[in-house]
């Protein structure tokens, strides 16, 4: 709920953990997660851990070579608010995510995993681990009764997620994820305040569904005949400069932007209607279950896919 409180628990790593194996389960030393398992951990637990996993060390268990269960360790520029008091103090470091598949539960490994990724973490030298942004009370109890965390700091998370971000979509059709995203930051689901809607075709839904949700909706169109492309370019960062957003949101916007628009708004993520890979430099992506298929980029990712006959298809939202 987001009236409840979020606590960040402090383990004192001074003594070594207990380890003892687990019958058919291999759990590998910390190292960087290959494409399949962070596939896996976004099927299993939700799309949000991976990234994070992405950037830190991580201790996997394994039944017969599948991914059954992940904690993370020491995971590098995170930006969370948590992440801002005792997570910067020397000798501190972080641990998680971390999680267990649902079919493995009850049988010791979650309590492996956290062990093995808290010596890990003493092993490189900290003195203590943070466990950040717990808020079920039951995560308390457990991480207390296993390891002996405490409760170090705690914040509101009504006020972590009050509006304060002024949001500004770019959508050139239909608008759907627009108008979700609005519903949301009006419901309080996102902490955002959408300040306007900036589209590139005069008839496209996206601008019907801004006004009809009273949400200043401006059309920037390229002329063609009548203007460069660079010109167009000056225009359409200016609108977009003067709405003064802290986020901008790409949701199906179909026209290229320049280096210096993307420069001038730092915060600024596009959903794009595919997988894509967390290194950019690759053309391909891995699956949960070890395919690997094409990354489709471009205007026409969702033709492109079903023109590949594609098993797998979903979204990707990155900056």
């Amino acid at each position: 709920m987001i009236s409840s409180p979020l606590f960040n628990l402090v383990v004192d790593l001074t003594e070594p953990f207990p380890s003892e194996p687990l019958p058919g389960i291999k759990i590998s030393p910390p190292g960087p997660a290959d494409g399949r398992t962070l596939a896996w951990i976004d099927e299993a637990f939700g799309g949000a851990w991976s990234s994070e996993a992405a950037v830190g060390a991580n201790v996997v268990a394994r039944r017969d070579g599948v991914p059954i269960g992940f904690a993370t360790l020491d995971a590098r520029a995170l930006r969370f608010a948590w992440l801002s008091g005792l997570a910067r103090e020397p000798g501190v470091g972080i641990f998680g995510p971390f999680g267990v598949a649902a079919a493995e539960r009850g049988r010791g490994l979650g309590l492996a995993l956290l062990r093995r990724a808290l010596g890990a973490l003493r092993e490189r030298g900290y003195a203590r681990a943070l466990v950040p942004a717990v808020g079920d009370e039951r995560l308390i109890r457990y991480y207390a009764g296993c390891v002996g965390a405490r409760i170090a700091e705690r914040f509101d998370r009504a006020a972590l997620c009050r509006v304060s971000r002024r949001t500004l979509v770019m959508a050139s059709g239909n608008g759907s994820n627009f108008q979700a995203v609005l519903d949301a930051s009006r419901d309080g689901s996102l902490p955002l305040q959408i300040v306007g809607l900036l589209c590139n075709e005069a008839q496209a839904h996206a601008v019907e569904r801004a006004r009809n949700g009273d949400v200043a909706a401006q059309v920037v169109a390229w002329n063609r005949g009548d203007e460069t492309r660079a010109q167009y370019d000056r225009r359409l960062l200016a609108a977009a400069t003067g709405m003064q957003p802290d986020l901008i949101l790409l949701l199906g916007w179909m026209h290229l932007l320049t280096d210096s628009f993307v420069g001038a708004f730092p915060e600024l993520l596009n959903l794009h209607p595919a997988f894509l890979p967390l290194d950019p430099r690759r053309d391909d992506v891995v699956m949960p279950d070890g395919t690997l298929i094409r990354a489709f980029r471009g205007p026409r990712a969702v033709r492109d896919a079903l023109a590949a006959s594609c098993q797998w298809v979903g979204a990707t939202l990155h900056r």
